[in-house]
């Protein structure tokens, strides 16, 4: 039994070696040959220089470039890297609980339909901003209902995070998508359940991931989660899940709802009052997962900043790729990278 792991990272200095050990540190019931692929994008703060180190205390660990340096290339030069009977995707700043992979590996291997499990995120936070920000993303008001961040037991989802996959479902549907430098993983686990194959979110592993959260970068992140979604749903003919619809549409109300004040319109007192409704939402939430007041005030901006930011990028992704059927440019590359 072969497990190759991939690891995509871009300057990851602080976090790798902790990476690393924690995939070796994996415990197994039966005999697995395991490797790790550290597919990285140029990293000049040392982090190469940390993983090569490592290699004599791990022989089958591997460094390989990604001088393209989006997402999808590592997953994809680390996949095809070696031949191996399951591939385990694991983030840079992602430290596996000891049986991940065993865990993982025996729900896969117990159950054929199962072509994907993935475990819970315990977020350990680098300053008080991502503290916030996780804790706002871990309601379903925050990111909705069937979201793997907000799901509390074992069960099916549509996608998770730290995923294993056995190698036959590279060759059944192929690689992830290149051209998606954001939402590959949405793209390849629906191209999964279109397929006929279960995603399972499975509580009873974890990873720790270190959270590092500002208001711009949260801005940024979600108006491209956003924007590539669009761009998913184009080449799929399909909206994949129905709580993307959510943001974009609150979006729209909040435009018309300052359109029908300004024009006098009998229906602005009704839009504003659907609006109240959302920001009771936003009190009630942001009270739930507060602990002083200044955190309850920076969470009730949060909420809407990520519904918001979301939105925008989503309706611009309509007006790209489905009014003017535009492809992405280079430049959209670049600022999602």
């Amino acid at each position: 039994m072969k497990i190759a792991v991939v690891v995509p990272c871009v300057n990851e200095k602080p976090y790798i070696a902790e990476c690393i050990h924690a995939i070796f540190a994996n415990r197994f019931e039966q005999a697995v040959e395991i490797s790790v692929f550290i597919v990285d994008g140029m990293s000049d703060d040392g982090t190469r220089e940390v993983v090569t180190g490592l290699k004599s205390q791990y022989p089958e660990l591997y460094l390989v470039d990604n001088p393209i340096r989006f997402t999808p290339f590592a997953f994809n030069i680390g996949i095809t890297s070696m031949e191996a009977d399951y591939y385990q995707i694991v983030g840079a700043r992602h430290i596996l609980s000891d049986n991940y992979l065993q865990k993982s590996l025996s729900i896969l291997e117990k159950d054929k339909s199962i072509w994907c499990v993935g475990g819970r995120i315990i977020n350990n936070y680098i300053n008080h901003t991502g503290e916030i920000i996780a804790n706002a993303m871990s309601t379903t008001f925050g990111m909705g209902i069937g979201n793997f961040r907000t799901l509390s037991k074992s069960g099916f989802t549509d996608t998770v995070t730290s995923p294993m996959y056995p190698a036959w479902v590279f060759r059944k549907i192929g690689y992830f998508d290149e051209a998606l430098v954001r939402n590959q993983d949405d793209d390849f686990n629906f191209r999964v359940t279109k397929a006929g194959g279960k995603i399972y979110y499975e509580h009873d592993i974890y990873l720790k991931y270190y959270v590092r959260g500002n208001f711009r970068n949260l801005y940024k992140q979600f108006f491209q989660y956003g924007y590539w979604k669009v761009y998913v749903n184009k080449k799929h003919r399909a909206v994949t899940t129905i709580r993307q619809l959510a943001p974009p549409l609150f979006v729209l109300f909040f435009f018309f709802s300052v359109l029908f004040t300004l024009a006098g319109s009998f229906l602005a007192p009704l839009c504003w009052g659907v609006l109240g409704l959302y920001f009771l939402l936003d009190i009630g939430f942001s009270l739930k997962v507060s602990r002083s007041v200044k955190d309850f005030f920076q969470t009730l901006f949060i909420y809407p900043l990520m519904h918001f930011s979301y939105g925008l990028g989503y309706l611009k992704g309509i007006l790209h790729f489905l009014v003017f059927g535009r492809i992405p440019s280079d430049r959209e590359k670049k600022i999602s990278r």
